[in-house]
């Protein structure tokens, strides 16, 4: 408990936590604004497969670099500071240290990520209520589900930001890598020919995670299928992170 009061303590007094965390909800609202104003310019046609509850969380796409950036400074800070030296001298046991430090990291992406979602859900439906297109409840079948669906996929980004920050000492690092993990990779695999691309292209962890919180189901690969598909490379790279941290000598 002495661990994780200790790593709290470190976080909340950290402005770049919470400048982070701040801007992670801002940006992201903004952004998922900016994508439904232009989806309902003039002239345009609601698509036969729409889907408005999707569509309010285009912004997620650039929230997940932001809140993963925060799970990172919650080890970088550390390695650039040189604090990592006097922090592993006195918690020698470090699982135990990254057990704590990805518990903080949840404690603070879980109300950033609520109120991110919450914030793009009830102003793009409002948007989109305003041109006098279909919207979303919470009371429609599958919507609630999709809300919480993008908190987890939000949270499951911290976790990520954290473990690629153990594994690269660096937060230009960890976000170099979530930028090619997160937006790079999902980008470029619908365009590689053959079995690989339409794997790559369904399979691929952020890529599926991203159709937990859709509605208007579009592939093969479930809701909570895709959020399954995320949350087990999200551990796996854990317990890679984990391994990593263990062994090496800081």
């Amino acid at each position: 408990m002495n661990i994780l009061v200790s790593e709290w303590i470190k976080m909340r007094s950290v402005r770049g936590t919470w400048v982070m965390a701040v801007s992670t909800v801002i940006v992201t609202i903004l952004v998922s604004l900016v994508g439904v104003t232009g989806l309902v310019g003039e002239g345009a046609v609601v698509p036969d497969d729409f889907d408005p509850t999707a569509a309010g969380f285009k912004g997620i796409l650039v929230g997940q670099l932001l809140i993963a950036a925060l799970g990172s400074q919650a080890i970088t800070n550390e390695y650039a500071s040189g604090q990592i030296l006097s922090t592993l001298s006195l918690v020698p046991r470090r699982r135990t240290l990254l057990l704590a430090k990805l518990a903080v990291v949840v404690m603070i992406a879980v109300p950033t990520g609520a109120a991110t979602v919450v914030g793009a859900f009830g102003a793009s439906q409002a948007t989109l209520a305003a041109a006098g297109w279909p919207v979303a409840t919470l009371a429609d079948p599958e919507v609630l589900r999709a809300v919480a669906c993008a908190v987890v996929y939000l949270v499951l980004g911290s976790v990520l930001g954290l473990v690629f920050g153990v594994i690269t000492r660096s937060s230009s690092g960890a976000l170099a890598i979530i930028v090619t993990v997160a937006l790079l990779i999902p980008a470029l695999a619908p365009g590689i020919p053959g079995v690989v691309g339409q794997v790559a292209g369904t399979y691929w962890p952020t890529t599926a995670g991203q159709a937990s919180y859709t509605v208007v189901s579009t592939g093969s690969l479930s809701p909570l299928g895709g959020l399954a598909v995320l949350t087990i490379a999200t551990i796996w790279t854990a317990a890679a992170a984990s391994l990593v941290f263990s062994r090496r000598d800081v």
